[in-house]
């Protein structure tokens, strides 16, 4: 089993264990976290308040700040250098519709696959939900540019990906 398909079967479980009692989970802490990480990669390297772990081939690193109460987990997924105004504009498409949860960024001349939560109310699901939308966003860079199977209404992605079915449509009419 993929350790994305772990992290569902996780954040399925938690979330129907939570469900099942109706109390809310206590506050996420760092040493929670540091479980709950533990669990989905038993390989994963602890650094203080950051962590890496792999993710179905792709390294991410969540790196938490207890006192502005903030966790960040990111992908990298390239180097920003040749990236043209329309791929951009694709990104920034993406982060509005196709995303999800997860997030398109650029920092130190990278481009990074994000998800950002503030730490203590983090539940185990919205966690493990964010990780798996984040290596997803890695995975699908030019190609979906999605988070997961769902596309939020009102944007500009159900659009581009029926213009560019029409396009293969029409290519291939000749095969």
């Amino acid at each position: 089993m993929s350790k994305i398909a772990r992290i569902v079967a996780l954040a399925l479980l938690v979330g129907g264990a939570a469900a099942a009692q109706d109390a809310p989970e206590p506050d996420m802490t760092l040493d929670r976290l540091a479980q709950i990480i533990a669990a989905i990669d038993p390989d994963a390297e602890v650094m203080g308040h950051a962590f890496e772990l792999t993710l179905d081939d792709i390294p991410v690193l969540v790196v938490t700040d207890t006192v502005a109460d903030r966790m960040r987990a990111m992908v990298p997924i390239r180097s920003v250098d040749g990236m043209s105004q329309d791929e951009l504009l694709r990104l920034m498409q993406a982060n509005f519709d196709s995303a999800l949860d997860a997030r398109y960024a650029v920092a130190q001349g990278r481009l990074w696959g994000v998800f950002i939560h503030p730490l203590s109310p983090l539940q185990t699901e919205q966690f493990l939900s964010g990780l798996a939308q984040t290596v997803n966003v890695a995975k699908t860079y030019g190609s979906a540019y999605s988070g997961g199977a769902s596309v939020f209404g009102g944007g500009d992605s159900p659009e581009l990906y029926r213009e560019l079915l029409r396009e293969l449509l029409d290519r291939s009419q000749d095969i």
